[in-house]
């Protein structure tokens, strides 16, 4: 998280440098005064919002979802915009609270956003999502994989794949690898990431050879002593600790089983991936973590290899599964306006009328999976892949 904090302050005078350059407006990104007309100086701009934590303790997602969008305007606006339009990328700071994060829209709504690229987590991203649909504002959450986002909405897109393909993913990959015989399980309740990939991890269970043994939750108002979960875990004999968690508490868990002599092994999904960040965690202990994600950075195609360099020069640090969304996340929103013929000039309800047309008949092949496609319920289809920690760097499993 140092280097964040680091490269924060240069990653936004980048930001706003490319902005003046590249779309030649007066107005900079972030500035939500910037008022509400779509041209400025002649040039005609798509106003694309983003929401997410770049402050508190899940900044890690937020941080990489606003880098990784930028990348991506950045290069669109340099190939000559969408539809003959250029981007402008405002991004909000809604510290992993839906209330606030709710607040962060109605302030891009101020501002003239058209389209929403976000919320980055769960909670905030169900919240706004009923925001937007009363709005018919068209909302692609980059990595929100609640199906509580896209429920009874037409409007809401996901590019991240959902939490119950998630738990259901993770415990056939445990199942046909033979990873373990004795799995236990430590997840939050009062979160509904956690208890949407728990809740159908434990379902699929049941058809896996393997047995779940202890199955503790936590708390948002508890989630700083992981004693008695582990403990159960260790004396019921787990080899394999199934962590459907953000990255803050899974820091806290590892560092607390190894205080214990406790060393079973990790298997994590998309909310691990930043562990490697964390404040005074000691990276050691993430040594040998497996979790799912559609990203891994080490992969050698050209279009991963392009974007990690780019990234690492700007931000100095690798992407993460949270950056990887977002880059992709806007090139879905560009190849679906092209499909749709739409331009900046239409209304919200109209633009979210064209791209709800287009996502369902556009492919999309990215970072983080290969022939995307989108049902009419907004949940997209495409495999996760498995990811290992090996030497401080997340490697292909």
């Amino acid at each position: 998280m140092k280097k964040f904090k680091k490269f924060l302050v240069l990653g936004l005078a980048g930001v706003l440098a490319l902005a003046a350059v590249a779309c030649g407006s007066d107005t900079q990104a972030g500035n939500n005064n910037a008022g509400a007309s779509n041209t400025a100086n002649g040039t005609s701009f798509w106003k694309i919002g983003g929401i997410g934590p770049t402050t508190g303790g899940a900044a890690i997602y937020g941080l990489a979802v606003q880098y990784g969008a930028q990348i991506a305007v950045d290069e669109i606006n340099a190939a000559g915009g969408i539809n003959g339009s250029m981007i402008e990328f405002s991004f909000e700071d809604d510290e992993h609270n839906p209330e606030k994060s709710v607040n962060a829209y109605n302030a891009l709504k101020d501002w003239g956003m058209k389209i929403l690229l976000g919320p980055v987590t769960s909670g905030p991203s169900t919240a706004v999502s009923a925001e937007a649909a009363t709005d018919n504002m068209f909302m692609l959450t980059p990595s929100g994989s609640s199906p509580d986002i896209i429920a009874d909405k037409t409007n809401v897109f996901q590019v991240c794949f959902s939490d119950p393909n998630q738990g259901y993913r993770s415990a056939q990959y445990i199942g046909e690898n033979k990873m373990a015989s004795k799995v236990a399980v430590i997840y939050d309740s009062s979160d509904v990431y956690s208890t949407g990939i728990y809740e159908k991890f434990a379902e699929e269970a049941k058809n896996q050879p393997f047995e779940i043994v202890s199955a503790e939750a936590f708390t948002a108002d508890s989630k700083s002593d992981f004693s008695v979960q582990l403990q159960k875990a260790k004396a019921a004999g787990a080899e394999l600790l199934f962590l459907p968690i953000y990255y803050s508490e899974s820091a806290l868990i590892l560092t607390q089983a190894n205080d214990m002599d406790y060393k079973p092994i990790i298997f994590s999904c998309d909310g691990m991936d930043g562990i490697l960040g964390v404040d005074n965690f000691d990276t050691a202990l993430a040594e040998g973590v497996v979790l799912l994600t559609p990203f891994v950075a080490d992969e050698p195609d050209e279009a991963t290899q392009s974007f990690v360099t780019k990234y690492q020069q700007m931000y100095g640090e690798v992407p993460n599964q949270f950056a990887a969304d977002a880059y992709d996340g806007m090139y879905i929103l560009k190849t679906a306006l092209e499909k749709a013929g739409a331009t900046e000039d239409m209304s919200i309800s109209d633009i979210c009328e064209a791209l709800k047309g287009a996502m369902v008949n556009i492919s999309y092949d990215g970072l983080t999976g290969e022939g995307m496609t989108w049902q009419a319920t907004g949940e997209v289809s495409k495999p996760p892949k498995a990811m290992v920690i090996k030497n401080g760097t997340y490697v292909a499993y």
